[in-house]
C-alpha cells in the first residue's frame, strides 16, 4: 500500500470514528507517522481526501448498482421463475448488502461518517440519503414491485412496502455496530426477512 493510500485509509478510520470535522490533518498525519508536508504531498486538505472517499465510494456504488440492476433484469427476463426462487435471489442479495456496510471496512467506515456528520453538514446528509436511505428505499421499491406482481398485494403502495422492508435492516446496522454477538444481528436480518415475505405468502 503506498502513501497516499495509507492516508486515505488512516483519515477514513478517523473520520468514522470521531466525526469529519472532529479530525484535523495533523491529527491523520499523526496517526501515521509523517509531517504534515509530507501529507500534502498527495492531498491537498482534508476536503480533498475525503472527496477521494467519495469517489471511490462512488466507483464501488456504481459497479453495485449494475449488479442490482442486473439482478432484476435476471429475475424478469425468467417468467419461468417460482415466486420463492424470486424471494430467495432478493434475500441472498440483500443479505448480501448488510453484510457489505457492515462488514466490509471502507463501506462500514463510510456509513459511520455519515451517520455521525449527517445532522451539521448537508453534504453528508445529501451523502447518506443517496447510499443509505432514499437510495436504497428506491431499490427496495423496485424489488416490492418484482415480488408482489400477479398477487393481490400488486397495488400496495411499494413504498410504504419498501420503508417496512428496510427500516429494520437499516436499524439492525446500527445494532451491529454496538453488539459483541454479531452473528446474533445477522440471523436478526434473516429471520426479518423471512418474516416479511411470510407475511405476503
Amino acid at each position: 500500500m503506498d502513501t497516499k493510500e495509507k492516508i486515505l485509509q488512516a483519515a477514513l478510520r478517523l473520520f468514522a470514528k470521531d466525526g469529519y470535522e472532529g479530525v484535523s490533518v495533523r491529527k491523520i498525519a499523526e496517526k501515521l507517522g509523517i509531517t504534515k508536508g509530507a501529507l500534502y504531498k498527495h492531498y491537498k486538505n482534508k476536503q480533498d481526501i475525503f472527496d477521494s472517499i467519495v469517489n471511490r465510494m462512488e466507483e464501488i456504488d456504481a459497479k453495485r448498482t449494475k449488479e442490482f440492476n442486473s439482478l432484476i433484469e435476471n429475475l424478469n427476463s425468467q417468467e419461468q421463475l417460482t415466486k420463492q426462487q424470486i424471494i430467495n435471489g432478493i434475500k441472498q442479495f440483500s443479505i448480501a448488502n448488510f453484510k457489505y456496510w457492515t462488514e466490509d471496512e471502507f463501506a462500514a467506515n463510510f456509513r459511520k461518517i455519515l451517520t455521525l456528520e449527517q445532522y451539521r453538514n448537508p453534504q453528508m446528509a445529501k451523502l447518506l440519503n443517496k447510499y443509505l436511505t432514499n437510495g436504497v428505499i428506491k431499490n427496495a421499491q423496485v424489488i416490492m414491485a418484482r415480488i408482489f406482481v400477479g398477487t393481490k398485494y400488486e397495488h400496495k403502495d411499494t413504498n410504504i412496502l419498501a420503508l417496512n422492508y428496510f427500516g429494520p435492516i437499516y436499524l439492525l446496522m446500527g445494532l451491529y455496530d454496538q453488539s459483541e454477538d454479531k452473528a446474533s444481528i445477522e440471523r436478526a436480518v434473516v429471520t426479518h426477512i423471512d418474516y416479511f415475505m411470510e407475511s405476503f405468502g
